[in-house]
């Protein structure tokens, strides 16, 4: 089985073997599907085009034709005027039919990715906050006493970094940034003592944790990845390391075209994790594909 994660900053593609729960193959690129849309309300032509380019490699990768393909796509295409358009587009030129799920349905296929990983990691499930930061939006859970309760949040690292200019003002915004999370929490009751753990996956939370394992971006291996406890600190030492460094070597550790990105995450995972009184945070790099691989494959044995 293949599973598409087309998100709002980047493509992630994973063959998934569902016999043993596994990860076969995977594959991302960064496509910032998001670029401009706050200004434009549609996908870009310069996006479109990334899409494509990404699509194309993976093809080269994946055997699609010859396997099940489920793929799913998320905010940049809720908000964009030109979404259906474009999914018509992908399926006519790849023969991958996106759907454009709601930001809760997201967080639900999340979250089996986030517990498969947590379970991998001999990490208990029970009470836990969880942060997954995307591109255009961010999805939080609060797990406690088996009960889930999710919210998408209008807010994530391309967004944000488009609509600064520099460090220094999502600095001095981030408490604006962040604060319908504050909101929804106080809305709904929601106490930090009631939870044990902040657990955060997506690419600022592995690109750091990567960073601290001294693991380049072109060697990353999720399986060292999974679990890792990082602190307040280990995100503030690597956005200080991250700025002190020519481009070339950021990329290095980073990725191509990702700096500006995992810096601005950094500085908003630091903010919501100060507002619900973490001092760390367990770092799991499953998400969105995963759960959705574990869905479907659910689905098929029935």
């Amino acid at each position: 089985m293949i599973t598409c994660d087309l998100g709002s900053n980047t493509l992630r593609v994973l063959e998934f073997d569902c016999k043993h729960k596994k990860r076969v193959l995977e594959f991302e690129r960064v496509v910032r599907t998001a670029y401009d849309l706050d200004k434009t309300n549609k996908i870009s032509d310069a996006s479109i085009q990334r899409i494509f380019d990404a699509l194309t490699e993976a093809q080269g990768i994946f055997d699609f034709a010859n396997h099940s393909v489920f793929a799913v796509t998320t905010e940049a295409m809720r908000r964009a005027n030109n979404a259906q358009k474009l999914v018509q587009a992908i399926k006519q030129k790849f023969g991958i039919t996106f759907e454009i799920i709601d930001g809760l349905e997201e967080a639900r296929l999340t979250i089996l990715g986030i517990e498969s990983g947590l379970d991998d990691a001999s990490i208990s499930k029970e009470r836990y906050c969880m942060m997954d930061l995307g591109g255009a939006s961010t999805e939080i859970s609060f797990k406690k006493d088996g009960d889930i309760l999710s919210k998408s949040f209008p807010f994530g690292i391309l967004t944000t970094a488009q609509k600064y200019e520099n460090l220094e003002a999502i600095t001095q915004n981030v408490p604006q940034i962040t604060a319908c999370v504050r909101s929804f929490m106080d809305a709904n009751h929601i106490k930090p003592h009631m939870y044990e753990k902040f657990v955060a996956t997506a690419g600022t939370p592995t690109t750091v944790a990567a960073f601290i394992e001294a693991m380049p971006y072109a060697s990353y291996d999720y399986k060292k990845i999974n679990g890792k406890m990082l602190s307040l600190q280990d995100f503030t030492q690597t956005l200080q390391a991250l700025l002190q460094m020519p481009n070339e070597r950021r990329e290095f550790w980073v990725g191509t075209n990702r700096a500006d990105l995992v810096c601005t995450g950094i500085l908003i995972i630091q903010e919501v994790m100060q507002m619900m009184n973490f001092t760390t945070c367990i770092v799991i790099d499953n998400g969105l594909r995963e759960g959705l691989a574990l869905l479907k494959c659910d689905e098929l044995v029935i």
